[in-house]
């Protein structure tokens, strides 16, 4: 039996193979069909049946688990190609998707008058309204206009609408008017209209950060609902009935029902499993402060992971979109095997962001591609052989290469090709080092204190160059590097995240409607999970809170140490510092009140270097992180084989280091054994893959085939895979 991890990128579609009985990982990539990516994704199958000897429908018989990561939701926002979508809001608040906070790009001031204005997903004209008036409370101030609604929802079907986002002002504490107002749509314009609220997308407070998040999800949803029926109907035309997981964009793993209603939480749901694949590679050689580097074909992806904790963010950003859920905290940028070298107005050379994709490609593919991509740079250089490029399925014209290279390039700048390419190698390595400076930077930390984990299908030859820019001393390029974020998606927990406000000081704190909030996201989850078919007793959840000081903008989320279940069933005294005493067998809801107002005393020194612990603080939202335990796996371990690669060696090639042709010497990564150490310069290939190994750099294989590239002199060199 087989489990299966996809992840559609903008280049190629990565499908990572477990055999379940041994233990083995095999990967399989196929060019990305963005008319359609299930096709990628079949196809990707196909590949992976064809290696086990099986007939696709025999194949997928055999797949208990498959998950799924994909970009279609970030492209559908990107490209602007969402669909045609209305909404109705309370009374006078249809203006708030516009008017924001005055921002006009989180990037930018935003006084700066020459950033045109922001456009809304959903036009002015297309926002309606409708009476009704629910307090923060919860308590209804005015009823639903029902009649409002319904005539809202006429005047959104004659004007075509495809999806309809209802978004009331303090729905997050009352859902019954958004409720009835969904009913109300879907009587008038029927199942085929996509309807979403604010409070199933989002249920916090913050309107704007609300129904900019509910905006995004009804822009993206029909698309996403399109997608991932027709993937499930493609896959049960070849014969799969396992289980279909989406990737999400927290972290955690989702069943496809559930996420075709929300469907803003497939934002970056690829690259978000990218920081898991990195602690669980970085535990296994005792590192904990790691740089999660992913660089595909179109762009890197960018994780600090600090004591082996991935960071989490909802404070998220794309474009120009807020959106508030929770996400993994990852920086994208345009820079990747695909991404175009071209000369600016200035005669500068710049790299990126455009990408040539996969079709037609960079132009050593011959796919009528004629602009320069770091890919035709790195086969110039020697980097890659043209033979070898995917294990040979996509053979490469290092001619068409060079052509391209020089028009655009070497000319214009007065260089050789050789010189030009790698200016265009550097460029692109100096830009991925420039991003990863300011990531850390933000953060207050010093990257040489990171180990960088370098994935994705160009990321292994370009990751020494990067770590040497940065005065990094340590560099770990996986087994399975070019299916980085897949392999990622074995280590994630199955769960979802919930939130629900109570915007309170501790003083007023009425501890029964905590209980009642946590119980009810609890209970969620708990029929959610058996509907999948776990038991609730395998349920585990962890609870947090958004704290801050009076006063102050923004919060700090920090655990809730309270057990799962316990009853919280006191009303707060006027202050905490009261003994309360409770029967035995339970935390102390006054401890753990204590104890979080003490926690976010010291996250917020943490974060920030100071603290102020005689200012009140408030309470704002409770979150709730249900996760059932991720079905076991490991890597498979190869054999012990000292530190000499000479058995692994397949041939010389002339490579370009420094600005020197160099005889590099080429191992067969898959004749390498643990121990060996590989010096500089050199080149290792794998079939999906190339790892090189530049002169200041030693390579040393540990037990799980990974590459640890240790700058010449730095200690703390694996051996059979511990550090």
């Amino acid at each position: 039996m087989y489990r299966i991890a996809i992840d559609v990128g903008g280049t190629f579609t990565d499908c990572l193979v477990l055999d379940e009985q041994t233990g083995d990982l095999h990967q399989f990539k196929s060019p990305t069909t963005p008319p359609d990516p299930s096709i990628g994704c079949i196809d990707a199958l196909a590949k992976a049946a064809t290696a086990n000897g099986l007939a696709l429908p025999a194949f997928l018989a055999k797949v208990t688990l498959l998950i799924h990561g994909t970009t279609l939701a970030t492209n559908t926002l990107i490209n602007e190609d969402g669909a045609r979508t209305g909404m109705i809001t309370t009374r006078h608040f249809r203006d708030m998707l516009e008017i924001r906070r005055g921002y006009k790009n989180v990037r930018t001031s935003m006084y700066n008058v020459f950033v045109p204005p922001y456009k809304p997903l959903i036009p002015r004209r297309l926002r309606l309204e409708a009476e009704e008036r629910v307090l923060y409370t919860g308590e209804v101030h005015k009823p639903l206009n029902e009649d409002e609604v319904r005539e809202a929802a006429r005047q959104l079907g004659r004007e075509g609408i495809e999806s309809v986002a209802i978004g009331f002002l303090h729905a997050y504490a009352n859902t019954a008017h958004e409720r009835r107002a969904a009913e109300i749509v879907e009587e008038e314009l029927g199942e085929g209209v996509y309807v979403t609220t604010s409070s199933q997308i989002l249920p916090v407070w913050r309107e704007w950060e609300r129904f900019s998040t509910m905006a995004v999800s009804a822009y993206t949803g029909p698309a996403v609902k399109r997608y991932l029926l027709a993937l499930e109907d493609r896959l049960a035309e070849n014969g799969f009935a396992g289980s279909l997981m989406m990737m999400l964009s927290d972290g955690l793993v989702e069943t496809v029902e559930n996420c075709i209603p929300r469907a803003v939480y497939l934002i970056g749901s690829g690259p978000a499993a990218a920081p898991a694949a990195a602690v669980h590679l970085g535990s296994e050689t005792g590192h904990k402060n790691l740089l999660s580097f992913d660089m595909g074909g179109t762009s890197i992806d960018i994780g600090v992971v600090m004591g082996g904790e991935i960071p989490t963010t909802t404070e998220g950003w794309v474009q120009d979109e807020r959106v508030a859920i929770k996400m993994v905290d990852i920086v994208s940028a345009g820079a990747g095997g695909g991404s175009i070298a071209w000369v600016d107005s200035l005669g500068l050379l710049r790299v990126g962001p455009n990408s040539a994709g996969g079709d037609p490609g960079p132009a050593c593919y011959a796919k009528g591609g004629t602009a320069p991509t770091v890919t035709d740079a790195d086969l110039v250089l020697g980097y890659i052989d043209p033979d070898f490029f995917l294990g040979g399925e996509i053979p490469l014209d290092p001619g068409l290469a060079a052509r391209a290279i020089v028009d655009k390039v070497a000319q214009p700048l007065g260089m050789t090709v050789e010189q030009a390419a790698e200016a265009i190698m550097t460029g692109v390595s100096s830009f991925t080092a420039d991003e990863i400076n300011e990531v850390a930077t933000r953060r207050g930390i010093d990257v040489r204190d990171l180990t960088l984990v370098a994935g994705g299908g160009a990321g292994p030859a370009h990751a020494a160059f990067i770590a040497d820019i940065l005065g990094l001393p340590h560099v770990i390029v996986p087994s399975v590097a070019s299916t980085y974020s897949a392999f990622g998606m074995f280590a994630m927990d199955v769960g979802r995240n919930y939130a629900r406000s109570y915007i309170t000081r501790f003083a007023d704190l009425d501890t029964d409607r905590v209980q009642a909030l946590y119980e009810e996201m609890e209970q969620e989850a708990i029929t959610g999970f058996e509907e999948m078919g776990y038991r609730a007793e395998d349920v585990s959840f962890a609870r947090t809170a958004d704290l801050r000081y009076i006063g102050q903008f923004h919060e700090v989320e920090v655990e809730m140490p309270m057990d799962p279940g316990q009853d919280l069933s006191e009303t707060a005294e006027t202050t905490f510092r009261a003994s309360v005493f409770r029967d035995a067998g339970g935390m102390q809801m006054l401890d753990a009140v204590e104890e979080a107002i003490d926690n976010f005393h010291a996250k917020h020194y943490d974060l920030y270097t100071f603290n102020m612990p005689w200012q009140g603080v408030e309470l704002l939202t409770f979150r709730l992180r249900a996760t059932v335990p991720k079905a076991p796996f490991e890597l498979h371990r190869i054999p012990e084989g000292g530190p000499d690669p000479s058995a692994a060696l397949k041939s010389h090639r002339d490579c370009w280091f420094g600005g020197e042709r160099v005889s590099t010497p080429v191992f067969d990564g898959s004749r390498l054994k643990a121990g060996n150490h590989v010096v500089g310069p050199a080149i290792i290939e794998e079939p999906t893959t190339t790892v090189v190994v530049p002169g200041s750099f030693t390579a040393t294989v540990d037990a799980q085939r990974s590459y640890h590239l240790n700058r010449n002199g730095a200690v703390g060199e694996p051996s059979g895979g511990t550090t």
